[in-house]
C-alpha cells in the first residue's frame, strides 16, 4: 500500500507590533501655556468639575487611582477647602503630601458647594452611580479630551502628563530631585529620576548637595 505524505505549508500570519501605531514611552509634561490654554477653556465653558479635576491634578501629582478616589473631607476642613492635604497612595501604601493652591481651592470649592457633597462623599463621583467614584478610565477620557480641545495630540499625552507637570516644572527651576521625590511619594530616587528622564549621574550630583 502506498503511503501519501501531504505537506500542509504553514500560513504565517505577519508580525505586527503591540504598540504600532502608538506613542511610547514617558508622557510629556504639560507647559505652562498648555495648562493655561486647558484651564482657560473649562472656565469659559462653565466646567466647574473639570476645571477643579484638571487644577487638582496638576497641583497634587498624584497618580490617576489616588486623584479619582479623594474624598470630600480628603481636600476639605470644614467649609474650606485645605491649603495641604495628605493621603495613603493606593499603589505604595506610603503617606504623600501636596499643595492646594489658590485657584485650585476656588474651583474646589465651586464645585464641592455647587453639588453640595458632604466629607464622606467622593470628591469626584460617577455620574451613572453616585456612590461609587469616578474611574480611571473616564479621567483618562477627560484628559483626552481637554489635550485635544487645545490642538494637541491624546495619543502623545495622558494622565501622568499631568501628574509629571508640576514635577518637571520644579525640578527644571531648582535642580532639587530629592524635593520631586518627595512630592511625586516616590520611595526611591532612581524611580523619580527614570520618571523624570534625568540623567543618573546628574541626579546624584544634585541629590549628594541637598541634606534632608
Amino acid at each position: 500500500m502506498e503511503t501519501h505524505t501531504q505537506i500542509i505549508e504553514a500560513v504565517r500570519t505577519p508580525f505586527v507590533p503591540w504598540n504600532k501605531g502608538k506613542v511610547t514611552g514617558q508622557k510629556p509634561p504639560l507647559k505652562p501655556r498648555e495648562v493655561w490654554a486647558i484651564r482657560v477653556r473649562l472656565q469659559i465653558s462653565n466646567r466647574v468639575r473639570d476645571l477643579a479635576l484638571f487644577n487638582l491634578a496638576i497641583d497634587s501629582k498624584l497618580r490617576g487611582c489616588d486623584l479619582v478616589h479623594l474624598r470630600v473631607e480628603d481636600v476639605m476642613q470644614d467649609d474650606q477647602v485645605r491649603t495641604r492635604a495628605l493621603i495613603s497612595q493606593r499603589k505604595t501604601g506610603a503617606p504623600v503630601q501636596f499643595e492646594i493652591t489658590e485657584q485650585a481651592r476656588a474651583a474646589l470649592a465651586a464645585w464641592v458647594r455647587g453639588k453640595e457633597l458632604k466629607a464622606s462623599d467622593w470628591l469626584f463621583p460617577s455620574r451613572v452611580d453616585k456612590r461609587k467614584a469616578m474611574t480611571t478610565r473616564q479621567y483618562g477620557r477627560l484628559v483626552d479630551e481637554w489635550i485635544a480641545a487645545i490642538g494637541l495630540s491624546p495619543k502623545a499625552y495622558g494622565t501622568h502628563s499631568l501628574r509629571r507637570t508640576k514635577a518637571a516644572l520644579i525640578y527644571r527651576k531648582t535642580g532639587n530631585i530629592r524635593a520631586v521625590q518627595l512630592l511625586l511619594g516616590h520611595t526611591k530616587l532612581d524611580s523619580t529620576v527614570r520618571y523624570l528622564g534625568v540623567e543618573v549621574e546628574d541626579a546624584l550630583a544634585i541629590a549628594e548637595g541637598i541634606d534632608v
